[in-house]
């Protein structure tokens, strides 16, 4: 071989073998990327907090969860004590307390609730709870527990006759056509959406700053179902709509201000829920507005709808914890609303089911990215 011929081979050799090596590079960081952690874990909020449910838990692979501090009482609000107790009671079995439900601003429906005048407007009474809302803020800091959960709702889970599930177990059903609006107004009143936000707003401009201060993330549960414009029971639910739950994170903007997220929920606001349920995902998982997710799947779609199994729904679960994953979503997935049956009276076998589902998940995505 000439050497004219063996320099330029011997080149075109050493230059494949450097693009060679840059595409082994290349490759290796994009697997590694591919492989990047998967920081989310399994979680709940079932109470009461105690040594026997914490047990139950942990037996089940949960080892952090949104817990319960002793219900305050008149007082209203709990002490720093209170909740170091109840940090220190979950620590005790090996779990972490990641959040806390607040004592008020529950689910309930407002004609039940004794404390909702946060959601009803009536001063000088909201002012005196969001106070109360504000020092446990503080002391949620003292404390070492990161977040705390709440809902702005009036008329708490509104659903018709269950119906008929696997195994002998019936399904939390909603059926806009067969609901009845009795009464036709609760206590609350005739409350539009503009009165909706004038509360909400009112509420965020006075809390997100608190939490701004002592860095506690504020996770707002959806309106669970969503409702005409034209309201039920006379109220519009403004956070029962993918718009309304954008224009929600964006009042008081913090990052410490953001959702509970249900996807269950988030479905029943959607037409085509297994479709549409990664966008709501990705808009809220890429701003890091989701603070928790309650890991629930649905039959049906908006005004239509039965809670099933996580595995027998219209969402593909298993997609829907990819695109957790795609946004890097790094709290608690627990889950939620479960199916029903007599011989389960407390839920424990269904969630037990819902528990190893999740976990098994998040096992199977930490292996292959």
């Amino acid at each position: 071989m000439k050497r004219r011929q063996f320099l330029s081979v011997t080149g075109a050799t050493t230059a494949l073998a450097g693009c060679a090596q840059s595409i082994g590079i290349q490759a290796n960081a994009s697997a590694a990327e591919a492989k990047r952690p998967v920081r989310m874990y399994v979680g709940t909020q079932r109470g009461p907090t105690t040594v026997e449910r914490l047990q139950y838990f942990k037996r089940h692979g949960v080892d952090h969860i949104c817990g319960y501090p002793p219900n305050p009482g008149q007082r209203g609000y709990w002490t720093v004590e209170e909740l170091e107790k109840t940090r220190d009671l979950c620590e005790s079995q090996g779990i972490t307390l990641d959040m806390v439900a607040l004592p008020f601003l529950t689910s309930s429906h407002i004609d039940r609730e004794r404390r909702g005048s946060i959601v009803l407007g009536k001063s000088p009474e909201r002012d005196r709870d969001i106070e109360h809302i504000q020092l446990m803020t503080a002391h949620c800091a003292q404390a070492g527990i990161p977040a705390w959960k709440y809902n702005m709702s009036l008329l708490g889970v509104p659903r018709v006759a269950r119906t008929p599930g696997r195994g002998g177990s019936s399904y939390s059903t909603w059926k806009l056509s067969q609901a009845v609006a009795d009464p036709p107004l609760t206590q609350a009143g005739r409350v539009t959406a503009d009165i909706a936000w004038e509360r909400i707003t009112y509420f965020l401009e006075r809390v997100i700053p608190v939490c701004n201060e002592y860095k506690i993330r504020a996770a707002c549960h959806p309106h669970d179902p969503g409702m005409p414009e034209s309201g039920f029971q006379g109220i519009n639910r403004v956070l029962g709509t993918f718009a309304g739950m954008k224009r929600f994170v964006s009042i008081a903007e913090s990052p410490y201000h953001g959702l509970n997220l249900c996807l269950g929920t988030a479905a029943e606001m959607l037409q085509d829920p297994a479709r549409e349920i990664h966008d709501v995902i990705r808009y809220f998982g890429e701003r890091k507005k989701i603070f928790n997710i309650h890991f629930r799947n649905i039959r049906g779609r908006r005004d239509d709808f039965q809670e099933v199994y996580l595995d027998n729904g219209d969402m593909n679960m298993v997609e829907v914890a990819r695109t957790l994953y795609e946004v890097d979503y790094p709290y608690m997935v627990m889950p939620d609303h479960v199916p029903q049956h007599p011989d389960d009276p407390g839920g424990l076998q269904a969630f037990a089911h819902s528990y190893g589902y999740i976990k098994a998940l998040i096992q199977t995505m930490q292996t292959t990215g």
